[in-house]
């Protein structure tokens, strides 16, 4: 016999939790994706992404998770020897530098130290020193620090030096302000697991004119991630290869949720969330990871206390309370947790999930005075 229990709730980066309505739409039987029907929400999802993202930039649907779009971002804009400058604060910076040199890009590095942001005179100054970069690679929001880069700036000083800047914003897209027509973004890719309110397995790409130039003269194999073929698909209402129609269906179902709260809203709601969680962490006697200036609106790292270290915070947490959160990633492993507040998470989960820390850090209070009154005896 199966015990009841709680389900697990995720407070980690991702996946993040689900709305029932979206679940229900992706629950409903697959549609035929060569059908009239798929073609009709197809369009309304791409009217939506197109309203979230507040640009001329049709994006594009891949059935992949957001690395995948990484991949494209890159196999379609960039040939074997073009320069390219990365910029790296954490492990998802560092994955774009990866797949650059996986496709034959001569990467130069800029790198901040784990819980710093990108310095944007630094970038200006990376371009100065190496003339002829082709484009600039960066992460948003990097998720496994927490902090956010001032990619406004950055893409300003890309502009200035006139080279592409590719985005990973898969972290920041639906939560944060990313302004692709207003900052001169050339390719953005997030992914459905985030702040869009999904499970995993969709994952979304918006290229400039200038991308698409690149695109023109790009000489790269590739085939299922040709970006070229999704956009003509894309035209005549259809995709070119055998989409997650269910996820689609359910990606409309979530544009539609987040349209009737208003960008403004869900933005601030991110904004509110940070700072509600920051002060309690403070409060419980911890810190965080990443300074005000420069923390995540959807990931907060923290620093265990001296006396406890992160696997037994994040078991207790698990066992006692059902309650996932995240370990640090690479460098970080063990050093830091990171809880998420991105999409569908409001202030009754930081407030449960901060109770549940602070009784984990109590018992382990209490049950330090235990053993040293007992030693005593």
């Amino acid at each position: 016999m199966t015990a009841i229990r709680p389900r697990e709730f995720l407070m980690i980066p991702g996946p993040t939790p689900v709305p029932d309505e979206v679940l229900e739409a992706h629950a409903k039987h697959p549609l035929g994706h060569r059908s009239q029907e798929f073609s009709q929400i197809l369009d309304e999802a791409i009217e939506g992404l197109s309203w979230l993202a507040a640009s001329e930039n049709e994006p594009l649907i891949l059935t992949s998770s957001g690395t995948g779009a990484m991949d494209a971002a890159v196999a379609n804009t960039i040939n074997r020897g073009d320069r390219v400058l990365s910029l790296v604060c954490g492990v998802f910076g560092e994955r774009f530098a990866k797949i650059a040199t996986a496709y034959g890009a001569e990467v130069e590095r800029l790198s901040a130290e784990p819980g710093n942001a990108i310095d944007p005179e630094k970038v200006d100054a990376a371009l100065k020193k190496n003339a002829g970069i082709k484009a600039v690679t960066i992460t948003h929001n990097e998720t496994s620090t927490g902090v956010i880069n001032d990619l406004e700036a950055i893409a300003r000083v890309a502009r200035k030096h006139d080279a592409l800047i590719l985005v990973d914003a898969v972290t920041s897209f639906g939560a944060a302000p990313v302004e692709i027509d207003g900052w001169d973004l050339d390719v953005v890719v997030t992914g459905s697991q985030k702040a869009l309110m999904l499970p995993p397995g969709l994952a979304f790409i918006y290229l400039s004119q200038r991308a698409w130039n690149s695109y023109e003269s790009c000489t790269n194999g590739r085939f299922y991630l040709d970006l070229g073929r999704y956009l003509k698909s894309q035209k005549e209402k259809t995709t070119p290869f055998t989409p997650n129609v269910s996820l689609i269906r359910a990606l409309t179902a979530s544009l539609t949720m987040m349209k009737a709260d208003g960008k403004e809203s869900i933005f601030a709601r991110h904004r509110k969330l940070r700072e509600m969680l920051r002060k309690a962490i403070v409060e419980t006697g911890l810190k965080p990871f990443v300074e005000e200036s420069c923390a995540s609106p959807t990931i907060t790292s923290i620093l265990p206390p001296e006396d406890m270290t992160v696997p037994e915070i994040r078991q207790r947490l698990k066992d006692d309370y059902r309650i996932i959160v995240a370990d640090g990633q690479d460098e970080l492993k063990g050093k830091i947790f990171r809880i998420g507040h991105m999409g569908y998470v409001f202030e009754r989960d930081i407030a449960m999930t901060i109770a549940a820390l602070q009784n984990v850090l109590d018992r382990r209070s209490s049950s330090s005075s235990s053993s040293k009154s007992a030693s005593l005896r």
